[in-house]
């Protein structure tokens, strides 16, 4: 291959950029995980996780995949044979609901059109109507990567309450964590499922279990086959900053950095970020004239937006023109909506300057293609980006 100059622009809506100050962090020598130097290190990220979680619950970190962390949020909270109630926001929904299966649960699925979030007063007539409770968990995806739409987690934790059922709450944040307003504890969650390489900023393979104090309870009784992601062996080896078996110190090295510029930037600076992103690109989007594809405006992500091809076209020849002319991996559409949309990732270590770059090089790669569109998707998104930056200086001025 020959030399591209420049760098690449990796916008698929995760595994997203890696800052510098994070890989610089996981520079350093690997350390003995028995040592008081890692002891130190294990309570500070262990501590500080469960601030961007916002629980002051235990979370539970695993060198593992989102994959892994959703294994283990059923296996240390279930029994063979129960049934779990899931929301079909889309293809990572799916993929849960078919792990499950594969873990000898029974799985109940409420239809989605994955244009939408979770329905919380579908999931609450079905609990109300599950007067026996024989549903033992609730699983929802926060925000759908397949789909870029949102669920709202608080309306669910209300439904689950007005039907007063007794099923534990599972959330996945896989690619909502650190980038959109998330409240473990505030929401009544009782195990939220999180992952490294999204809004962490981090490389992939750490994952999480943050918990309640209703999951640790249920893990008691839990008859699930488990070893590797027995929240039993990981609570008193975590209580001393230590880890049951080897831990992936260098990964460990850089989510102690993330945590840092996360709380420098300020959470609510962070999410406040990923809102205007998201809202500038899909004022790009409706300018090229094309369609979002989540539909319903109060389920729009921060993290991401799914964009839907105009029928003459086909998503995965635009997102190689792309890429071979202007070096920027756009995400693909998957299953359902394969080759139909194409997902801009905006999360993680990200700025205006960089949407508007990523932005630049879709409309230049909608006229390479020959894919219908109007001009000034740009244009618009500067405009929103510009009106937020002059809200911010009126703001401090005051």
């Amino acid at each position: 291959m020959s030399y591209r100059p420049g760098r690449h622009f990796l916008q698929i809506p995760g595994p997203t950029n890696v800052p510098d100050r994070v890989l610089r962090a996981m520079d350093g020598p690997t350390i003995d995980h028995r040592g008081p130097d890692f002891q130190a290190l294990g309570k500070r990220v262990l501590s500080g996780i469960r601030t961007i979680f916002q629980t002051k619950h235990p979370v539970i970190i695993y060198p593992a995949s989102g994959t892994g962390a959703w294994e283990a949020a059923l296996v240390n909270t279930l029994s063979p044979g129960d049934l779990v109630l899931m929301y079909e926001t889309g293809h990572f929904a799916s993929l849960w609901k078919k792990l499950a299966e594969r873990l000898d649960l029974k799985t109940e699925f409420i239809g989605g059109d994955w244009r939408h979030g979770a329905d919380p007063a579908a999931i609450g007539e079905r609990l109300a109507a599950d007067t026996a409770h024989t549903i033992k968990a609730v699983c929802v995806v926060h925000n759908e990567t397949s789909t870029g739409c949102v669920s709202p987690i608080a309306d669910v934790r209300k439904a689950i309450d007005a039907a007063n059922h007794p099923a534990l709450l599972m959330v996945d944040t896989i690619s909502s964590l650190g980038s959109i307003d998330y409240r473990h504890d505030e929401w009544g969650v009782d195990v939220t499922v999180g992952g490294s390489q999204k809004g962490l900023m981090l490389p992939p393979g750490l994952s999480f279990n943050a918990l309640s104090e209703k999951a640790i309870e249920a893990s008691k009784s839990s008859r699930l086959p488990k070893s590797y992601w027995a929240w039993d062996e990981m609570l008193p080896a975590n209580a001393n900053g230590f880890f049951p078996y080897t831990p992936a110190t260098n990964l460990l090295y850089g989510l102690d950095a993330a945590i840092e510029m996360l709380h420098e930037e300020g959470l609510d600076n962070v999410f406040a970020r990923h809102q205007r992103h998201g809202a500038a690109t899909r004022a790009a989007v409706a300018a090229w004239g094309l369609d979002v594809l989540c539909v319903e405006p109060k389920h729009h992500s921060g993290s991401l937006t799914a964009v839907l091809m105009p029928g003459e076209k086909g998503a995965d020849a635009l997102r190689k023109t792309i890429l071979e002319r202007f070096d920027m991996s756009l995400g693909a559409g998957l299953s359902k909506v394969a080759d139909k949309i194409f997902r801009i990732g905006h999360l993680g270590d990200f700025n205006d300057l960089m949407l508007v770059g990523t932005l630049g090089g879709v409309e230049m790669g909608l006229r390479i293609a020959g894919v219908r569109h109007e001009a000034g998707g740009v244009e618009a998104a500067m405009e929103v980006l510009a009106s937020a930056t002059e809200g911010q200086a009126q703001q401090a001025a005051e």
